[in-house]
This record gives structure tokens, C-alpha cells and sequence, in this order.
């Protein structure tokens, strides 16, 4: 495994060396000193970089990208670059901490590694307050279980290394279930939710850094993270995987549920996190930033990557707005499959009969996130009138502005859609606002927090109308905050009737859990999630999940589309093995006891 094949890396990296005159009480002696090797840790956070079409992080139906058809294909070996990029010769793990080559599995056992360390020099902290000797172990908790939990739902059960590992150790350390390996990170999470505060600005602590502590691991971080660490051990694909019953594990969503409940109540009483208003939605994802300073999240966003190249996430970004992408990368397109999640304006489904779809005028009267969300053919997408015959989209089948049917721009839409959840229009050469914005792709908001907690209680309780031990919002009332927030009305009672253990060969299948199902494609869409929730659902191989579509039409004389019909571009392989990622082999040949996930 990495984390075993790093110790020698990591060993002159972490360690002093012999000739250094750094001595360990200078390092871990004061606080100041112990934060600046706890700071490291934050760099290990990986960037999704999301929005860049050669991202891999979403496998599932959000979007399609010609040119990277190979995890479509099946072959889950071409995720070696974007999950598990190899080192270069004699370089260790530097160029993983890189931010370019930020890649999940090399960081997060370089960062379990670290914590593990930081965690054995506690005691030679000696020059600080009991304040700040909480907040450094609180973090090195956090990050050692958050780890593991980044590891874990990629991969499956895995060792749980909570000591700090020599080269001459014992290392043959088999791998638990991922039952196992999530409650070992719960009870780092939670130990960790007890030493953080809430705020750092209202810490004597904070004092120091006042106004630039908004990425830092707090309270609402640990706590938010224990519940999906749960919700995530509790769901179908990992119960199944730890016991074999495709099944929700009811007491682990009860746990979530309070846990989330928690998270909630402390937002509700300090006002530390906030939903953003409808009119500042956006503000999660981007923000104007002519000074480069400005940086998106708003009130909402718990937890952003650390983004240490702020141009490559915003050049990225633009692949999914603009055809304009020459000299840069293929255009990152949603299918016309994914769009079908967005409600009607009424809030229901479109295969509702009575939500007043029409499949032959498909994008009038939906919701107001298609609208924030989606281009299609008509849109404006540049500005400036030195934009020409590219001011408005043109997604027709022949338009300039798609791929491979008639069009001239190289970034031409695959499916007959854009999307611009993290980049507003402006961002092409003929406007050329793309260098006065910030996007980032969220790892953990608020929005999300209600969706999870709607789940556990749903799942944990049985109903839509229950909720969790300790917090009063029913799984139903939560749901509709998110709704009611994207200026849809509550859920129709004919989604909300019914229990939880009312279903037909999977536990997913009732009308509020496939609401749920929807609402978080949404709400949270493009933003990482998604590949990860259909796998834990187990619904990563049903049709309508591995079916990637585009929409072929003509456009009318009054501007609407005609002759509409879908066309499946690629259908996904999806076996029992793409549950989980392979293990490079060179891992798995290590000792017996470290075993390649099955399939593979």
C-alpha cells in the first residue's frame, strides 16, 4: 500500500534529518510553531478541480466528455492520474503536495501519516493553553479520520492507522470491512467535534488570524463529516459490503440523524452557517473577484478545498460554459438524461402527470435552477457584440455550438446542453471576464447537511414526518427548506406518504427516498457527489443511471426546438466490481493480508 511504501519518503520529510539543529521541542513546544506543522495537513485536501472536462471525480449521468470515454468504458484502471497519480523518481510524495497533482490517495496517507505523528508529540507542547492545545489535537483528530473517510468511499474497507508507522514495523495489517474502518473514523471525528470550537474569530485563539480563519477545521466540520461518515456506513452498497444485506443499517441513521440534527441546531442558534438567500444561490459556487481576494461560499459552504492555484480551478471552470475552449480542453457538457432531474415550477417531477410537462417543448416552465444551471440552445453566452455569430448558443443539431453534427467550435456540446454552475457568462475571449472571478467546488455545504439529515431520519425512523433524537424538523420539513429556498413549493402529500420499509427490491424505492434521490442531483449537482451516491444507493448499474444522452432537434421559426428526439451517446459499463476502485497492483502483491477489491 502507499502509506507503506511512503514511510521512507516520509520519514526525512516529516522528521528532522540528523545535521538539522531544529529540535523537536521548537517544533511542537509553542503553539504557534506546532499550527505551522499543523498547517501542512490543510494541503493535503484534495482539489477536486471538478470542472475541468479531464476531471473523473463524476461517473455517473451529470456529464459527458468525448474525450475521456474510458472510465465510461469500464475501465476503472484509467483512474490512476486523477485518484492516484504515481510520483516521479526519487521525489517522494512532493510532487503530489503540489497543486497540480493534487491526487486523493498519495495525500491522504502522506496526511494520516503526519496526524499520526502531531499526535505522538502532544505532550511536548508545553508552551500553550489548554484553548490551544485543544484546537491543535482536534485538528490532527479531524484530518486523520477525514482521511480515512476520503479513502474509504473510493475504495472500500481499509486499515485503520491510528499509530505512527516505522519502515521496521510489523506492517502486514489486514483490511477491515467498511463498517470497521468508519466507526475507527467516527470515534476520530467525534473526539475531534469535542475539542474544536464553533468559530475561530470568537477564540482567543482566532485573535491572530481574525478574518482569515474561514477555512479552518471547526466544530461544524467534524461534526458534519461524523454524520456522513455514518450515513455513508449506514447506506445499501457499504452495509452490503459489511454485513451482505443490501439494506439500510438503521441504527447507524439514527446516529447520523442525531449527529446532523446537531449540526442544525448549532447553525440555528449561532448563525455560524446560513443558507444563502435564492438571490445569492450562486455566491456557493462563484463570485466576482476583480481583485482575486474575494473567494465564492458565502454564509453556506462548511468546507472548501484549499486551492492554492486559484487560475487553474477558474480556467477549468469555464469548460462547461463556454464553447470557447480552444487551446485549453474539451467542453464538459451535462446529458440530456441529467437534465431530466429538474423539477417543473410546480415542483414535480416531469414524469408527474400532473407536473404539466411537455416533451415537445421541453425547457419552458421548469424550475428556477434549470435556469441558474443549464444553457441551451437560444441562451446568450457572450456579452459583447464582438461576439458575432457566438452571442447566442446555438445547440441545434447541425448549430455552429455542437459537436460533431455540422458545428465549427472545438469545445462544441456533445449533448445539446452547457451548464454553469461555476462560471457565469462572460467568461469567453470576446467578454473576457474570466479573469475576474473565483469558483470553487464545495466538499461540504449546509444544503447538504439537510439533504443527509432528511435521509437518516427517513431511513433511521421509517417516515418523512419523523426526525431525529434531540432536533424537531421532520425529514419532510427539512427537504422543503431546500426546496422552499430554490422557490419551489413543499413536497406534494403523495410524496411523503408511506415508510421507509415500504419498497420492492431496494431500500431506495419510495416516493419521498427517490425525491430525495432527485432533489440532491440538483441541488448538488456537478459537484462531486454524485458518482458516490449512486454507488452507495447501489443504483450505479440501473439503466437509467448508465445511460448518457444527448437531445437532437431543430430549431423553429418561433426559436423552439422541433423534431426532438433522445439519442444514447454511451451506456456506461457498470459490473459489481465498479462498486469500488482497483488498488494498483504493485499494493496488493504487498503481503497476503492486503487484498484487491473484488472484480479486480
Amino acid at each position: 500500500m502507499m502509506f507503506l511504501l511512503a514511510l521512507c519518503s516520509c520519514e526525512s520529510y516529516l522528521e528532522r534529518t540528523p545535521e538539522s539543529q531544529i529540535s523537536d521541542k521548537e517544533i511542537y513546544g509553542s503553539f504557534k510553531s506546532f499550527q505551522g506543522f499543523t498547517e501542512e495537513l490543510y494541503n493535503c485536501i484534495t482539489d477536486y478541480n471538478k470542472c475541468g472536462a479531464w476531471n473523473q471525480y463524476l461517473f455517473a449521468d451529470e456529464t459527458l466528455n468525448k474525450s475521456s470515454y474510458a472510465s465510461d468504458l469500464g475501465n476503472y484502471w484509467s483512474m490512476t492520474r486523477p485518484f492516484d497519480e504515481p510520483s516521479i523518481a526519487g521525489g517522494g510524495l512532493r510532487r503530489d503536495l503540489t497543486p497540480k497533482s493534487k491526487r486523493i490517495w498519495p495525500l491522504c496517507w502522506y496526511g494520516i501519516r503526519k496526524a499520526n505523528l502531531g499526535l505522538t508529540k502532544l505532550n511536548l507542547l508545553v508552551d500553550a493553553t489548554q484553548e490551544e492545545k485543544d484546537i491543535i489535537k482536534g485538528q490532527l483528530l479531524f484530518f486523520r479520520g477525514w482521511f480515512h473517510f476520503e479513502l474509504m468511499r473510493y475504495w472500500g474497507g481499509l486499515p485503520y492507522i491510528d499509530t505512527l508507522l516505522y519502515p521496521d514495523d510489523n506492517l502486514r495489517i489486514p483490511r477491515l470491512n467498511y463498517r470497521e474502518t468508519a466507526l475507527m473514523a467516527a470515534k476520530d471525528l467525534e473526539a475531534a467535534a469535542k475539542l474544536l470550537p464553533v468559530d475561530w474569530d470568537k477564540t482567543k485563539v482566532g485573535q491572530n488570524t481574525l478574518g482569515n480563519n474561514r477555512q479552518r477545521i471547526n466544530k461544524v466540520f467534524a461534526l458534519g463529516f461524523l454524520g456522513k461518515d455514518l450515513l455513508y456506513a449506514a447506506s445499501p452498497m457499504m452495509n452490503e459490503e459489511s454485513t451482505g444485506s443490501n439494506t439500510y443499517d438503521q441504527d447507524l441513521c439514527k446516529r447520523a440523524a442525531t449527529v446532523f440534527g446537531e449540526v442544525l441546531r448549532i447553525c440555528d442558534s449561532t448563525g455560524v452557517y446560513k443558507l444563502q438567500s435564492w438571490d445569492t444561490w450562486t455566491d456557493n459556487f462563484w463570485v466576482w473577484s476583480p481583485n482575486n481576494m474575494t473567494l465564492p461560499g458565502g454564509t453556506e459552504v462548511i468546507m472548501n478545498p484549499t486551492v492554492y492555484d486559484r487560475g487553474r480551478v477558474r480556467w477549468s471552470t469555464v469548460c462547461g460554459t463556454s464553447p470557447f475552449v480552444e487551446g485549453y480542453q474539451a467542453a464538459e457538457v451535462p446529458t440530456n438524461n441529467y437534465i431530466k432531474n429538474y423539477a417543473m415550477a410546480n415542483g414535480l417531477p416531469i414524469d408527474d402527470p400532473n407536473s404539466g410537462y411537455n416533451p415537445n417543448d421541453p425547457w419552458t416552465g421548469r424550475e428556477p435552477r434549470f435556469y441558474k444551471d443549464i444553457i441551451i440552445d437560444g441562451d446568450t453566452i457572450v456579452i459583447s457584440s464582438t461576439g458575432g455569430d457566438d452571442r447566442t448558443a446555438q445547440l441545434y443539431t447541425g448549430g455552429r455550438h455542437r459537436k460533431d453534427s455540422g458545428g465549427v467550435t472545438k469545445g462544441g456540446s456533445v449533448t445539446g446542453f452547457y451548464y454553469k454552475r461555476f462560471s457565469p457568462i462572460g467568461c469567453n475571449p470576446f467578454d473576457n471576464s474570466w479573469n475576474y472571478f473565483q469558483a470553487y467546488i464545495p466538499y461540504l455545504r449546509l444544503a447538504d447537511v439537510y439533504l443527509m439529515y432528511a435521509e437518516a431520519v427517513y431511513q433511521g425512523y421509517g417516515k418523512a414526518t419523523d426526525h431525529a433524537s434531540g432536533y424537531v424538523l421532520t425529514a419532510e420539513q427539512a427537504m422543503n427548506i431546500i426546496r422552499n429556498r430554490a422557490q419551489l413549493p413543499n413536497l406534494a402529500g403523495s410524496y411523503t406518504t408511506g415508510s421507509a420499509s415500504a419498497y420492492t427490491g431496494n431500500p431506495t424505492n419510495t416516493p419521498f427516498m427517490n425525491e430525495i434521490i432527485r432533489e440532491r442531483a440538483v441541488e448538488l449537482g456537478f459537484e462531486a457527489h454524485r458518482f458516490c451516491d449512486l454507488r452507495r444507493w447501489n443504483l450505479n448499474g440501473e439503466t437509467k443511471y448508465r445511460q448518457k444522452t444527448a437531445i437532437d432537434f431543430d430549431r423553429g421559426v418561433n426559436g423552439k426546438p422541433i423534431n426532438l428526439s433522445e439519442r444514447v451517446v454511451i451506456t456506461r459499463v457498470v459490473e459489481k466490481k465498479h462498486n469500488w476502485l482497483p488498488f494498483r497492483l504493485e499494493f496488493t502483491t504487498l503481503y497476503p493480508e492486503f487484498q484487491q477489491n473484488p472484480g479486480w
